[in-house]
């Protein structure tokens, strides 16, 4: 058993049960709900997560979804127009006013998300995004619905935030 586990628990439990995050979650959910397009973004493991969603939103949500997973194309864009760059230009490319963007970054302050929020931002689209490690995170602050989960464990964040993808998932499609 980690020597963490008592804190990390803790600090779980106090960030679910707050009416911050519960409030943060219904509003994603009633954005993702509304959303006929969804595109999902997100960095190393959340980019898993963003993998794992546009499959489950398109088959269970019966949604339109997209995610900027394919490692060809990642690896296009990066070249062509950098890393911080990569992202916003893939948005740039697809994404059209209306549209939903979920944007994933356990410490919300990766520049590739950012500048990408922004972007989906300017082109009238909404932003739901989840961030952890610091309540006062860039990412936070910029969408629509902002699902903060204030650990500081990379773990502990990325599997809070497929849970709560998840649970909102499973209202939509019941």
């Amino acid at each position: 058993m980690s020597k963490h586990w008592a804190q990390y628990q803790t600090e779980f439990a106090a960030s679910f049960a707050s009416a911050e995050v519960q409030n943060a979650v219904k509003q994603a959910a009633e954005l993702l709900n509304k959303a006929d397009r969804i595109f999902f973004i997100g960095n190393g493991g959340s980019n898993s997560i963003c993998s794992h969603m546009m499959e489950d939103y398109m088959k269970m949500g019966h949604k339109r979804t997209m995610s900027f997973t394919d490692a060809a194309m990642i690896t296009c864009y990066a070249n062509d127009y950098g890393w911080e760059k990569a992202m916003e230009e893939w948005i740039v490319a697809q994404f059209l006013p209306g549209d939903l963007l979920v944007a994933i970054s356990s410490s919300g302050e990766s520049k590739n998300i950012l500048n990408a929020v922004r972007k989906a931002k300017e082109m009238q689209g909404k932003v739901v995004t989840l961030s952890g490690f610091n309540k006062d995170n860039s990412l936070g602050k910029l969408g629509d619905a902002n699902i903060i989960i204030p650990v500081r464990s990379f773990g502990v964040v990325e599997n809070f935030h497929s849970m709560l993808l998840h649970v909102i998932l499973d209202d939509m499609h019941l």
